[in-house]
C-alpha cells in the first residue's frame, strides 16, 4: 500500500489559482509514476496530468494544458498540481494516484494507489 493524502483544494473564483499537494507517508514516491485525476458530480473520473519518475516527462489532458502544471519533489515525497486560470468546469474532486509502472499513462485502470481526494470549486 501507498498511503496518499491530497490537500490544497478549496473555493476560488474563475481566473484564480490553487496548488494541490499530494504526499505519501511511509513510502517513497520516487518509485512511482504519479498522476492527478478528477471527478465531477455525475461524471466519470478523468485524467488530468501525469509525471514520470524523474519528473522529466509530463503529459496533460488537452483542456488543462497550458493552465495546469504537474511537478514532483522526490526528496520530499510530494507531487504538486499548480492550477492557474481556473474555470467553473474545473470544479471536481481531485485525486492523486501512483502507478508502479515506469511508463507514463492516462488510464485510471493503470494506477495502483489512490488518495481520498480534495475538493476544488471554481465559482463564476
Amino acid at each position: 500500500q501507498v498511503p496518499l493524502v491530497e490537500s490544497g483544494g478549496g473555493l476560488v473564483q474563475a481566473g484564480g489559482s490553487l496548488r494541490l499537494v499530494c504526499v505519501a507517508s511511509g513510502r517513497t514516491l520516487s518509485a512511482y509514476t504519479m498522476g492527478w485525476f478528477r471527478q465531477a458530480p455525475g461524471k466519470e473520473r478523468e485524467f488530468v496530468a501525469a509525471i514520470s519518475l524523474s519528473g522529466y516527462t509530463k503529459i496533460y489532458q488537452d483542456s488543462v494544458n497550458g493552465r495546469f502544471t504537474i511537478s514532483r519533489d522526490n526528496a520530499k515525497n510530494m507531487v504538486y498540481l499548480q492550477m492557474n486560470s481556473l474555470k467553473p468546469e474545473d470544479t471536481a474532486t481531485y485525486y492523486c494516484a501512483a502507478d508502479r509502472s515506469t511508463v507514463i499513462r492516462r488510464s485510471i485502470y493503470e494506477y495502483d494507489y489512490w488518495g481520498q481526494g480534495t475538493q476544488v470549486t471554481v465559482s463564476s
